[in-house]
């Protein structure tokens, strides 16, 4: 198959808010709330309640920061995506490896994880059995995914309603049992609050799972509006479930068992409901751990698919199956890879270099939200806006920067290594082939010249927000798109009169007509009634000899063009000429602008764009209601 048949074939649209919900759900809830309390409660104590509470505080600003990028630019890929589209492609590079190996590593090491809760089913298993069973898991899912992504979804979904409803069943059959003081004081007298602190920063690393949705937006139904449903709920039920579990099992057990319990939550329900509760717990942690697995395969397959379809990777990794709408030889190496570091590798210490490239993804999307915001690109049309901006990604960088440093030595020289490894893929492979142009470059650009200005990542960003709206071009779109645009510099307020000579001279190369002809014919129809239909927009139009002629010419003055009866200088000029066949197209014409002004912000935006590409852009992705004729 050639390259051009490769992008071919599209991804599914086929998620909606309840597989978001599950997918980011189900990614975060695994060793984060089965194995790591006990670590925590041996660092702070008590203090563990208020450090899983600032855990979930800190991934507020990557959650804001990838919503509003996930609903801009819906895309495969998710922070490769952001990343490389506004900083550029050598970071491009390090994201997207970067993206894919510590998610395969993350959902490598949960179904490793799995080992430790079979244990009451199967005390005799070795690692060797267990290493098996998270291999099988491994090809399950990668078979899973190869089938088709709403397939994946629907286990997902069921698998964690499955795992809320037994850990909500713990909480509500074990709460009555908690004994107060063993959850106070709230901040122990040995452990002060930089202690809790960095025990969140430790805590933090399972909120991470939130956004790996991000990676599969291209595949999201409406994703504007049910990428923030999904993530928040998630985020809020996940928030919820972690602080009331962690209640109610420091509240059960004593600080001795607490401190040296591999499993305190499995126990404390031993404690509470005998060994039904002990089997319902395991099975909700194994629940946990395959969820999380799921969601890793379905999200980190997404990023090598992503990578090649900008020539960062082979375009063996971009293949759709036509018939699933699935990216099958990126899931199938991803699953590879994953069997690879399961029979092979040291996962613990890998994890730790995975939670630290997380870290550091999150720092470059806090700043990508910056750069796309900076930009000014007319084409960067978020969906949700963060709030508070630019103080919810400063501090965002400010807070995962403080948490890199904390993550150790031997992790940093992980990342730095595989770092290294990815700006020499960059230069060897990535850089000459690399076609992508990043927000940054307009950024630059913005201070120079803007008849220089390129187009490209303003056509590429329109085409995914034309997708992600389900904007089907009618004929009005299509004139839009070839017409001229004039950007009027006067320095002083023109008469009508005058920009009828301008729009006389552009008609006449666009028709068989003589400039003074056209310039009669509409000083003639303005002279009937004034054709300002609303304060600053005119719409003159006039009717021209022969057949299956249209066409428009867009004007913006930002000093204003003065008209007879018109009180306020015109800045919007939609100059529209046709045969008299076209008489019906001229009336939809005539109603699509009508419709295009009237939405929210127009004018404000009309006089703020710096590109004349910027105000076709505008016009093409107003809200209106299109004609299914083309």
């Amino acid at each position: 198959m050639s390259n051009q048949s490769v992008n071919d074939f599209k991804l599914k649209k086929t998620l909606r808010t309840l597989d978001i919900f599950s997918i980011s759900t189900g990614a975060m809830i695994s060793s984060g709330l089965f194995v790591l309390p006990a670590l925590a409660y041996q660092k702070t104590g008590t203090g563990i309640i208020l450090a899983y509470l600032l855990a979930s505080l800190f991934m507020i600003p990557a959650m804001l920061c990838k919503t509003e990028l996930a609903t801009a630019m819906p895309k495969a890929g998710g922070s490769y995506f952001y990343i490389n589209k506004s900083i550029g492609p050598f970071f491009g590079t390090f994201s997207g490896l970067t993206n894919w190996f510590s998610l395969a590593l993350k959902s490598a090491f949960a179904l490793v994880g799995i080992g430790l809760f079979i244990t009451p089913f199967y005390p005799e298993a070795t690692m060797v059995q267990i290493k098996a069973i998270a291999i099988f898991f491994t090809i399950f899912f990668a078979l899973l995914n190869v089938v088709g992504v709403k397939e994946s979804g629907r286990f997902q979904v069921i698998f964690v309603f499955a795992l809320i409803a037994l850990l909500t069943f713990y909480i509500i059959s074990s709460i009555s049992q908690i004994e107060v003081e063993n959850i106070l004081p709230l901040i122990p007298n040995n452990k002060g609050f930089l202690d809790i602190t960095a025990t969140a920063g430790m805590i933090f690393i399972s909120f991470g799972g939130l956004t790996k949705i991000a990676s599969m937006a291209e595949e999201i139904k409406d994703p504007g509006k049910t990428i923030p449903k999904g993530m928040f709920s998630a985020y809020s039920v996940v928030t919820i479930l972690y602080i009331l579990t962690i209640i109610v099992t420091v509240g059960i057990l004593k600080p001795i068992e607490m401190a040296s319990s591999i499993l305190p939550i499995s126990d404390a329900a031993r404690n509470t409901s005998g060994s039904i509760g002990y089997f319902l717990l395991s099975i909700a942690a194994i629940t946990a751990f395959v969820t999380t697995a799921n969601a890793g395969i379905m999200a980190a397959s997404r990023s090598p698919l992503a990578m090649a379809e900008d020539n960062l990777l082979p375009k063996f990794f971009a293949r759709v199956n036509p018939k699933t709408g699935t990216p099958i030889r990126s899931v199938i190496t991803t699953a590879l890879f994953m069997c690879l570091v399961i029979l092979l590798l040291d996962l613990e210490h890998l994890v730790k270099a995975a939670s630290t490239m997380m870290l550091i993804l999150f720092t470059l999307n806090c700043i990508s939200i910056i750069i796309m915001r900076a930009s000014k690109i007319s084409t960067y049309r978020p969906k949700f806006t963060s709030p508070f901006f630019p103080y919810i990604p400063i501090t965002g960088i400010i807070i995962y920067t403080f948490l890199i440093c904390g993550m150790g030595r031997e992790p940093l020289l992980i990342t730095g290594g595989f770092f290294l490894v990815s700006i020499l893929w960059y230069l060897f492979y990535s850089r000459k082939r690399a076609e992508t142009e990043s927000a940054l470059i307009h950024i630059v650009e913005n201070i120079t010249n803007k008849e220089i200005r390129s187009t490209n990542l303003d056509e590429e960003l329109k085409n995914i927000l034309l997708e992600r709206d389900d904007i089907i071009e009618d004929r009005f779109d299509t004139i839009i798109s070839k017409t001229t645009v004039l950007d009027l510099d006067n320095e002083k307020l023109l008469d009508h009169t005058q920009l009828f000579d301008i729009i006389a001279e552009s008609l006449s190369q666009k028709f068989s007509y003589e400039s003074s002809k056209i310039k009669e014919l509409l000083i003639e129809r303005e002279s009937e009634s004034t054709t300002v239909i609303a304060e600053g927009l005119a719409i003159p139009h006039i009717i021209i000899s022969g057949k299956k002629q249209f066409d428009i010419i867009i004007i913006r003055s930002k000093i204003g063009i003065s008209f007879p009866d018109a009180q306020k200088p015109v800045h919007i000029i939609f100059a529209l000429a046709g045969s008299k066949d076209e008489r019906n197209f001229h009336l939809q014409a005539l109603m699509a602008i009508a419709q295009i002004v009237q939405n929210e912000g127009f004018v404000q935006d009309w006089m703020r764009m710096n590109k004349t590409q910027d105000l076709k852009n505008l016009i093409l992705l107003a809200q209106r209601v299109r004609q299914n004729s083309v």
